[in-house]
C-alpha cells in the first residue's frame, strides 16, 4: 500500500510555515499564474523557491497547481513556467488541461504528475489511460462515493495513487466546473476568480412583475438553492483508508494560517489514530467545530441523503445534500494571537486581534490538544501592565508556567 500523506493548502507563506509547523506531509500551493485561486495571495518564483526549501528541511512534499484552463494568450508562457518550477524543485504539479499536462512531461520531467479534480475522473478506466499518459495521481472527482474508490483502486495500478478532499468548502458544480459566476459578473470559476455566486440569497421575479419578488423558501432571507454544507470527513477517516485513499487533502488555499493550523492539527492527530487502528479522542473532533465553518456533511462519499443518523458527531451529517438556510458561517473562537518564545516564566506572543484577560482562552501547540490558558497578568511591549491587547501586531508579555513551543496559536471564545 501506498505511503499515506495529509495534504495542506498554502495560499501564502504564513500559510506555508502553520501547515509545516502542525504536522502536515504536503502541502499544495500556487504560482502567480495558472493555479485556480486567485484570491489567494500565491507564491511568485522567488517565494516558490523559498516555500521548497523551507518544506524540504522538514521533509514536507510541494505540489504546485497548474490547473486553470490556459488561453492561447497564456499558453506560450506556460513551457518557462513549469520549467523554472522544476529548477525551485517542486515535487509534482497538479493540472487537469491536456495541453499543459502534455508540456509537464515535456518540460519538467522529474516532477510527477497528479491529476486535478477539475478533471472529474469518476472511474478507473479514464485513471488508467491518465497512468498511461504518465501520471502518478488522480484526484478524484468529489461526486465519487466510497465503494466507487474502492473499485477504482481495485482496477488502477498498484503504484497509482488516489487523493480525494477530506475538508472544506464544497462546490455545488460537478467538480468546480462551474459558468454563474462568469456569467453573472465576468470572473471565470475555471480560472480561479470565482465570485461564490453560489453563495448569493435568491428570490424570483416574475417578467410581468417587475420588482415583485418571490420568495423560492419559506424563509424570509430568501433562498439558497446552490449553497453547499462544508465537507468533514474527520470522523471517517478509516473508511477512507480501508477504500484505497492515499492522500488527504484539506480545502483552503484562500483560508488563513489559524484556519491551516487548526484543520492540520486535528487531520494530523485524526489520521495517527486510524493508522495505529484507534479512534481520535474527542478533542480532535472537537477542533473542527472550532474553525469558522458552515455546516458539516460528508459530502457525496456515502451516497444519496439521509438523515444523518449513525454519526458519531451530530454536527456532521452523513449525506451529500445540500445546505439551504443561509451562507454564513458558524464561529465559536476567534485567533487572537500566536507565541513567539516562552522563557524564564514569561510567554512573549504577538497579537493578531483583540482580548482581555478576562477572556476565555486556549492556547493550540503544533501537534498536541488545546490548553485552557488563564493569565493572572499581562504587559505590553513598553512594559506597561495591561488588561485589554487592542492593537494589532503589538508585543506582549504574560508571566506563566505553562511552556509551549512558538508558533503556537492563542484563541478565545467568543460571546
Amino acid at each position: 500500500m501506498n505511503q499515506i500523506e495529509l495534504l495542506a493548502p498554502a495560499g501564502d507563506e504564513e500559510c506555508l510555515r502553520s501547515a509545516l509547523d502542525y504536522g502536515c506531509d504536503a502541502v499544495y500551493l500556487a504560482g502567480k499564474s495558472f493555479g485556480m485561486r486567485a484570491g489567494a495571495k500565491n507564491f511568485d518564483m522567488d517565494g516558490l523557491d523559498r516555500a521548497v526549501r523551507l518544506a524540504h528541511e522538514r521533509g514536507v512534499k510541494v505540489h504546485l497547481t497548474c490547473n486553470t484552463i490556459p488561453l492561447n494568450s497564456e499558453i506560450e508562457q506556460f513551457p518557462k513556467y513549469i520549467a523554472a518550477a522544476q529548477e525551485c524543485g517542486v515535487d509534482a504539479a497538479i493540472a487537469c488541461d491536456l495541453g499543459v499536462i502534455s508540456m509537464i512531461k515535456e518540460y519538467a520531467p522529474k516532477m510527477e504528475l497528479h491529476i486535478s479534480t477539475q478533471t472529474g475522473v469518476v472511474n478507473y478506466q479514464t485513471a488508467i489511460e491518465l497512468y498511461k499518459m504518465g501520471a502518478k495521481r488522480v484526484v478524484l472527482a468529489r461526486e465519487v462515493g466510497l465503494e466507487d474508490i474502492k473499485e477504482i483502486r481495485r482496477r488502477i495500478p498498484s503504484d497509482m495513487e488516489i487523493e480525494t478532499f477530506v475538508h472544506g468548502a464544497m462546490c455545488v458544480s460537478f467538480s468546480g466546473r462551474c459558468l454563474i459566476s462568469e456569467y453573472l459578473t465576468g470572473r471565470g470559476a475555471n480560472r480561479g476568480e470565482c465570485a461564490q455566486p453560489c453563495r448569493w440569497s435568491y428570490y424570483l421575479m416574475e417578467e410581468k412583475r417587475p420588482n415583485q419578488f418571490f420568495k423560492v423558501f419559506e424563509d424570509e432571507r430568501g433562498s439558497y438553492i446552490l449553497n453547499s454544507r462544508d465537507m468533514c470527513m474527520i470522523d471517517h477517516l478509516d473508511d477512507l483508508i480501508d477504500a484505497g485513499v492515499t492522500s488527504f487533502k484539506i480545502e483552503g488555499r484562500a483560508k488563513s494560517a489559524y484556519y491551516v493550523a487548526l484543520t492540520v492539527n486535528a487531520y494530523r492527530a485524526a489520521l495517527d489514530s486510524y493508522l495505529k487502528g484507534e479512534k481520535p479522542p474527542k478533542w480532535v473532533l472537537d477542533e473542527v467545530n472550532k474553525i469558522s465553518h458552515r455546516p458539516y456533511s460528508t459530502g457525496f462519499f456515502y451516497g444519496k441523503p439521509t438523515d444523518g443518523s449513525g454519526t458519531q458527531d451530530p454536527n456532521i451529517v452523513t449525506n451529500g445534500g445540500q445546505y439551504f438556510a443561509d451562507s454564513g458561517y458558524m464561529r465559536d473562537y476567534d485567533f487572537v494571537g500566536v507565541v513567539d518564545y516562552c522563557e524564564d516564566g514569561v510567554m512573549h506572543l504577538t497579537q493578531r486581534n483583540y482580548f482581555t484577560l478576562s477572556d476565555e482562552l486556549e492556547l493550540l501547540p503544533p501537534h498536541a490538544e488545546p490548553i485552557i490558558f488563564k493569565p493572572e497578568s499581562m504587559f505590553g511591549a513598553d512594559g506597561t501592565q495591561i488588561d485589554i491587547a487592542r492593537r494589532a501586531t503589538e508585543k506582549l508579555s504574560i508571566p506563566t508556567a505553562i511552556v509551549v513551543p512558538p508558533h503556537t496559536i492563542l484563541r478565545k471564545k467568543m460571546n
